[in-house]
């Protein structure tokens, strides 16, 4: 039986039982409860028999979280996609060739009666040419195409670090999900328990069936909440395999919520590491690098091309050689100078625009590194407020009130309210040890970063450094 389980000071015999013994009540034969100080307990701690897991929870610490990182990254199709396009990019760069194909000629000549004699002159004509990379075209294209490689390399880089900080978010909230979940059951049990209780109250003169009442519409609203966590559950499961790539349904272990995370400090350090490998800001600046290459081609357009070629006259009598041919050309761009400065003046825009991009960029990281580690800071706060002092505090008064109700001193409705309370407590705890978590993973996409100890390392070493350079006023 239920409560027997959940509560061992409880026993409920039936009338055919030896140990039964019956007392008269207003005329009517009604069963002996025993006292009921474990039921109190019990029911105090909101269920705290909890439904036995198959598996103990995987609390997602940050060396679990790299773990699930790591299987993210080798089974992620946008990864492996993007690495591709940086490969491609890559092999482009690689393929900028510095000598042009050389060209060739092939051809014969016609004489007249009255013009040459082409057992002279040769009436077959063979020859090639070669353009010169003398005047850094080649070198210009071939630097372009490497910055536009590493513009590809940055994008990869950056969006290993968006997909990290996906894939923390989902992680953290499918275990604050399963959080809700398993308070939902507990207070499902509780519930259960309770209305055995009020049932057997009842059943002994001592309750009334408003009581009985209230408890089983309560469970079974309470039913109807648990299923729509579990859905919920599952859908937040759903979202941490749709960034491991993998089908909704794939198997995961139960995930579970770890200890409030240390402070991180607003400091200039911090902002110094964010500007040097934020990846949006190394992105902009590989596309800075990019503009200023295309700047170099548009000004080495106004060069001439150079080619080198050789020609040959041949009679086709007796196949004897008659002349041969030395001939050096090139372009003339002189003619569409104003067109070339115009390229140049585009160019330079936009390297101008790829600058104070790069500028904006810093001002909103500088913002939003305060914004996060202001966060960082009040979620801990919440977390240990409620650790410390809320939670148990709720957990005394819903021990209290159902003491309270189970020897006839207090109402239902006192029980209701405080387990509620102690609910809400220990999801609102919850809610900010993820929250917190969460606000770390967005800090370490800031910062660039792929390491928590790295960035509480950091953030000690600037609270530090900080310190050391107050001053000392007096003594």
């Amino acid at each position: 039986m239920l409560h027997s389980r959940l509560f061992p000071g409880l026993r409920i015999v039936s009338r055919s039982h030896p140990q039964a013994s019956l007392t008269r009540r207003h005329g009517r034969p009604c069963l002996r409860v025993p006292p009921l100080a474990a039921v109190a307990t019990a029911l105090a701690l909101g269920g705290a028999v909890r439904m036995a897991a198959a598996d103990p929870p995987e609390v997602l610490t940050p060396e679990v979280v790299e773990r699930w990182v790591q299987i993210m990254r080798a089974h992620q199709p946008a990864l492996a996609a993007s690495g591709e396009r940086s490969r491609a990019a890559a092999l482009n760069a690689e393929g900028i060739r510095r000598f042009e194909d050389p060209e060739v000629r092939v051809g014969g000549a016609i004489f007249s009666p009255e013009g040459m004699n082409p057992s002279e002159f040769g009436n077959l004509v063979y020859g090639v040419e070669q353009k010169l990379p003398v005047l850094g075209k080649e070198t210009a294209n071939r630097r372009r195409a490497e910055a536009q490689a590493a513009v590809e390399a940055a994008r990869t880089s950056a969006l290993l670090q968006v997909f990290r900080r996906d894939l923390s978010i989902a992680l953290f909230n499918a275990a604050l999900t399963g959080r809700r979940a398993a308070l939902a059951q507990e207070d499902l049990v509780a519930l259960e328990a309770g209305r055995t209780v009020a049932e057997a109250r009842y059943g002994a003169g001592e309750g009334t069936s408003v009581e009985v009442l209230r408890l089983q519409s309560e469970a079974a609203r309470r039913t109807t909440d648990l299923a729509s966590a579990e859905d919920d559950l599952r859908a937040a499961r759903a979202s941490v395999n749709r960034w491991l790539g993998r089908g909704p349904d794939a198997p995961l272990p139960a995930f579970g919520l770890p200890d409030p995370a240390p402070l991180i400090p607003y400091s200039p350090q911090l902002l110094r590491l964010a500007r040097l490998a934020e990846p949006q800001l190394r992105i902009l600046d590989r596309e800075r690098e990019v503009a200023e290459a295309e700047l170099v081609v548009s000004r080495r357009r106004r060069r001439p091309d150079l080619g080198l070629g050789v020609e040959g006259w041949q009679y086709g009598g007796d196949g004897g050689f008659r002349q041969g041919m030395f001939t050096l050309s090139l372009n003339l761009p002189w003619l569409n100078q104003d067109r070339y400065r115009r390229d140049i003046e585009r160019d330079a825009a936009r390297v101008r625009a790829s600058g104070l991009d790069a500028r904006d960029r810093e001002l909103e990281l500088e913002e939003e590194l305060y914004r996060l580690t202001t966060r960082i800071a009040a979620e801990r706060r919440t977390a240990l407020a409620y650790r410390d002092d809320i939670v148990p505090r709720a957990r005394a008064a819903d021990a209290a009130a159902v003491a309270a109700w189970t020897s006839g001193r207090g109402t239902l409705s006192e029980v209701f309210d405080t387990r509620r309370a102690r609910l809400e407590a220990e999801l609102e705890e919850a809610r900010a040890i993820a929250g917190q978590w969460i606000a770390l993973g967005e800090l370490l996409l800031c910062c660039g970063l792929e390491d928590l100890d790295a960035l509480w390392e950091s953030g000690s070493k600037a609270e530090t450094a900080a310190a050391q350079a107050i001053p000392v006023t007096g003594r």
